[in-house]
């Protein structure tokens, strides 16, 4: 499995904050995609879109609801069609299965589509190990290879990446001329790919759907090398999760409208490719041998939990990382590992263990933005809520996210408002020190002289070091209602 990093959280994301050529790229690009996402919407009308959303919900609800089917229907049309699939309850299982099929057919090059789930895995770092020379071949893929980096995005992995960070690398580990012209960059990457292709004895790709009802593995990509990476090797082996399976090439209609405008804003991708099994006799091109990959590694667990079961529904678009407020902020990094922004916030913990990704719960407003945009109308929120409140009720102190000391503050707070008497005494004396702030002893130890709304002192510091605390107004609500507008004006 990747390197987990989950619990490092809270350092990463400050660190990220600091960083302003991240910052620049995240609003450069995530900003577009959303701009452009909205122009699709209004093109096909919210009235049409939301009826989509609908249909492509109640197909995901189905085929979670009835997976067990839905993977036994799959298994016999992928091999009715000449090819093999195997079931993998982890990453172990899964990595073993591809090297077992890369020792026994002599693979010394393999070419890989863009694959989240080989991510997961931890897939190449194993191929390498076993002496296959392992290429990535998405653009944004090959950038972060070259970088010896995870990707910060969903669909745009190498996001990240100024056009002048690109240039120096790949002067470095190409040894070309620097050059920051993007189309120069990319005609560069494709010449040292198309090699690879033709080199290759495994093409590797993962899966956007797998229609059950004919076996068919459907690949969505901008730049052809997903085909390239299932035609052109004499092997093919697709990985994905088992969720990623809907019932019928029609449902998959429904899914080809939703995921490029919600990803890219496109109406439709480059390229749309279909596999279903090995060559045949009269094809011209194709693999000799298919096998196809569903993981498992925790997504039972999530199936198991009616509260979290939704997560199963998401088509791995990107929209709520390109509308999440922290996400904007922080970038995919600072998540720790594979599955960045809200989804990741809820499928990571499910899939690493909760003590492990504890924080992701809270890297969140709740603000409802992901919700909104969900082509699927998952409720992210909703399921963030559930996950901090088993870190917040649970038995088991080192699962809780908080610390004593903010639980005992966040205890006093509810006492706090749920008592009139205690609020007004509060709010009275919290309006006298806020006046007296300036003229205290200590004062000018402290930014601008205000030492409770700019407090260096912990707890409150952890807010006050990248912004004020609001000041309190000259009159409360309850104040306003008392003297104006409970009176009975009849």
């Amino acid at each position: 499995m990747a390197e987990i990093k989950t619990q490092d959280f809270s350092a990463a994301s400050a660190a990220a904050i600091q960083n302003p050529q991240l910052r620049r790229a995240l609003d450069r690009v995530a900003s577009g995609f959303e701009v452009a996402r909205l122009e699709r919407v209004a093109e096909a009308t919210p009235e049409v879109w939301e009826e989509w959303k609908q249909q492509a919900r109640d197909i995901k609800v189905h085929t979670i609801e009835h997976l067990d089917y839905y993977l036994d229907l799959l298994h016999t049309n992928v091999t009715a069609a000449g090819g093999q699939l195997h079931f993998a309850k982890d990453a172990d299982q899964a990595n073993e299965i591809v090297a077992h099929i890369s020792r026994t057919r002599n693979v010394k090059v393999a070419t890989k589509s863009k694959s989240m789930v080989s991510e997961e895995l931890a897939l190449n770092p194993v191929l390498e190990s076993i002496g296959v020379e392992v290429w990535e071949t998405d653009l944004g893929e090959y950038i972060i290879q070259l970088a010896e980096e995870t990707p910060s995005h969903l669909v745009a992995p190498a996001l990240h990446k100024s056009k002048e960070d690109v240039a120096e690398l790949f002067a470095d580990k190409l040894g070309i001329p620097y050059d920051e012209d993007i189309y120069h960059m990319a005609a560069t990457a494709r010449e040292v790919l198309r090699d690879k292709f033709m080199e290759a004895d495994l093409g590797i790709s993962g899966a956007n759907f797998v229609v059950a009802e004919t076996g068919t593995l459907v690949i969505i990509t901008n730049e052809g090398n997903g085909r390239l990476s299932t035609s052109a090797p004499r092997i093919h082996i697709g990985i994905t999760g088992m969720e990623k399976v809907i019932p019928s090439m029609q449902d998959l209609s429904i899914f080809l409208r939703l995921l490029p405008r919600s990803a890219t804003g496109q109406r439709i991708t480059s390229y749309v490719s279909m596999t279903t099994g090995p060559r045949r006799s009269d094809d011209e091109d194709g693999p000799e041998e298919f096998h196809l990959i569903l993981v498992d590694n925790g997504r039972s667990r999530m199936l198991a939990d009616p509260a979290l079961r939704e997560a199963l529904y998401c088509i791995r678009c990107g929209a709520c990382l390109n509308i999440c407020p922290v996400y904007a902020r922080v970038g995919g990094h600072a998540y720790g590992w594979v599955y960045p922004g809200p989804i990741g916030a809820v499928v990571s913990p499910m899939l690493v263990g909760l003590k492990r990704a504890k924080e992701l719960p809270q890297a969140s407003s709740l603000c409802g933005a992901c919700r909104e945009v969900c082509p699927i109308k998952i409720d992210i929120p909703r399921m963030l809520l559930n996950l901090r409140n088993k870190t917040a009720e649970s038995p088991d102190k080192n699962l809780r996210s908080a610390p004593k000391s903010e639980r005992a503050l966040a205890g006093l707070y509810a006492k706090l408002m749920s008592s009139p008497r205690l609020l007004r005494v509060a709010v009275g004396l919290a309006n006298l020190l806020q006046k007296m702030e300036r003229v205290l002893p200590f004062s000018h130890l402290t930014k601008d002289r205000k030492w409770i709304r700019n407090s260096l002192v912990p707890p409150l510091s952890r807010w006050t070091r990248s912004r004020d605390l609001p000041a309190l107004p000259k009159r409360t609500f309850h104040d306003i209602w008392k003297k104006e507008l409970s009176r009975d004006d009849s």
